[in-house]
């Protein structure tokens, strides 16, 4: 009995095919074998000085405040990847426009309550109180630009987080007395709430055969 043929060609890399394709690799120089680290610290740096070119414009973007994710967190606030574009419609701040002046953008984001979209379009117009823009022509001003501003009267803020920290949030949890404490069931809550399951499922059956019965009972008579 012959047995079939392969469809398709199959390549096993042996040992010996593993060495030669190691030995035909050239050999790097010594500073190319440093340790490559990965600091944020350095990313950082490198970004702030960058940002020095463009001074006075700030190093980094506004953000959203949102609340972190699960249970078991939700009662934090962090920095969001960007800002919805429900909450920049509320503001009056086109999505495009906005991506130019420093605030960053998150089409995908949607809002889940009322009250972070309240806060985050106070942000947004409060970043545009102090907003100054400067028109990209000297002495030709356009709708939305600043008029002249001397900057060494004006206090200039380099990382917007900071000018623009988040509210402080309460934590959630909160102390009661013992005497605040509501009085227990009677019989217990587990038994109580299995009762009154109990007695909703059951309603109709009971109603049926109360109805049942008195029909019997008035044939009887007759």
């Amino acid at each position: 009995m012959k047995r079939p043929r392969a469809t398709r060609r199959t390549f096993i890399f042996r040992r010996h095919a593993r060495q030669a394709k190691a030995a035909a690799v050239a050999p790097r120089p010594v500073d190319s074998l440093r340790p490559i680290v990965r600091c944020p610290t350095i990313k950082y740096n490198r970004k702030v000085r960058a940002g020095r070119g463009f001074s006075p414009r700030p190093v980094d973007s506004l953000r959203p405040i949102v609340r972190c994710p699960t249970i078991k967190y939700n009662r934090k606030v962090r920095a969001g990847r960007g800002f919805s574009l429900a909450e920049l419609k509320e503001a009056g701040i086109p999505r495009r426009f906005a991506q130019t002046i420093g605030i960053s953008v998150d089409g995908r984001r949607q809002n889940l309550s009322e009250e972070g979209l309240a806060a985050n379009v106070a942000r947004l117009k409060a970043y545009q109180e102090r907003l100054v823009l400067f028109p990209r022509k000297a002495g030709k001003a356009k709708k939305g630009d600043s008029t002249e501003t001397d900057l060494s009267k004006i206090e200039t803020a380099s990382h917007i987080a900071k000018a623009l920290p988040f509210a402080p949030v309460a934590s959630g949890f909160s102390e009661i007395k013992k005497s605040e404490i509501p009085a227990a069931v009677e019989g217990g809550a587990f038994k109580a709430l299995r009762h009154a399951r109990s007695e909703k499922r059951n309603q109709g059956k009971r109603e049926k055969r109360a109805k049942d019965k008195a029909d019997a009972e008035a044939a009887a008579k007759k």
